[in-house]
């Protein structure tokens, strides 16, 4: 039975945030919850569940391969969780690269682009602050245990709670992360839009954030290791503004390890832009293109036949 929930605010004071405020409100408390349960998972892993005893040693990380499937499934429901929080007011984009691509080829209003972004910033940083407030002890316990090197005081290991970077095998290079970013939100962004067609084999009900947080998860799994698997710029620079400001210094801005990397806070940044858009088009050029054209069709062609059957006149 439906319960009419009163307003905390007066109604009169309300109509201010029946448009883009209110919109920009819940991109900034989607993504807000998005980081809360993300970057919250990737502290359990890093430096609660060790420095809590419940870990081979007090600096033990990622003992196993299958350790890694803890950050992949928490991302996922931090995703499920932000969409379900925001998606009614404002789509839940919670992610740049969405927000850009949704206006590239769905319509998404240009002048309500920039706005979003700014709230998923802020959004994105206030949720890393929670997280530091909740884990704050664990975090300095860590860096405490871990001989160096460190950057006053702090480790790549829990910059690593809030932030990207690359794994040791590029040798500092780019193009490898660059191009693992692009590559990673290509992916989000192709099947996000699958995922919502509905001239497609849409998800039914309210089960799309559900569906989405299972893409995340996938990416993960599957391309998570080189680079951190960002997939989204607020996520990234959000933290990353945070953590640069709680004292990581050089690991946050420039993002910057000696003999590792240098330079690297902008990757996150402009591949998943990149990558989402060219996501976008690939899937509206070999899926939503078909689904257009048979729209427009007044038969479906017979499976196996490229055109429909011709009848012969008599």
């Amino acid at each position: 039975m439906a319960v009419e929930i009163p307003s905390l605010i007066k109604p009169s004071r309300l109509r201010s945030r029946g448009g883009l405020l209110g919109e920009c409100l819940a991109e900034f408390l989607g993504t807000f919850v998005l980081i809360s349960f993300g970057c919250g998972v990737v502290a359990m892993a890093v430096a609660a569940l060790p420095g809590s005893g419940r870990a081979a040693t007090p600096t033990t990380i990622f003992l196993a391969a299958g350790d890694w499937l803890l950050v992949a499934w928490g991302w996922g429901f931090a995703v499920v969780f932000g969409v379900y929080v925001a998606g009614g007011v404002s789509g839940a984009h919670i992610n740049p690269a969405v927000t850009l691509a949704m206006a590239v080829r769905r319509g998404f209003p240009w002048v309500k682009v920039l706005p979003y972004w700014f709230a998923q910033i802020v959004g994105a940083f206030a949720g890393a602050a929670l997280v530091y407030l909740v884990y704050h002890q664990a975090i300095n316990a860590f860096d405490a245990a871990v001989p160096g090197p460190k950057v006053n005081g702090h480790t790549n290991a829990t910059f690593s709670i809030f932030a990207t970077f690359p794994a040791p095998y590029f040798h500092g290079g780019i193009w490898g992360p660059l191009i693992d970013q692009i590559v990673g939100t290509a992916f989000l962004l192709m099947l996000i839009a699958a995922v919502l067609d509905l001239r497609n084999q849409a998800v039914k009900a309210n089960l799309a954030p559900l569906i989405v947080g299972f893409v995340v998860v996938a990416i993960g799994m599957s391309y998570g290791a080189n680079a951190g698997y960002a997939i989204n710029p607020a996520r990234d620079f959000g933290p990353r503004l945070f953590t640069w400001a709680a004292g990581w210094n050089s690991l946050a801005f420039p993002g910057s390890v000696a003999g590792s990397y240098s330079a690297y806070w902008w990757i996150p940044i402009v591949g998943p832009l990149v990558g989402g858009v060219i996501g976008i088009l690939v899937y509206d050029l070999f899926i939503g293109d078909v689904l257009v054209v048979r729209s427009e069709m007044a038969e479906l062609p017979e499976p196996g036949r490229s055109r429909p059957v011709e009848e012969e006149g008599y």
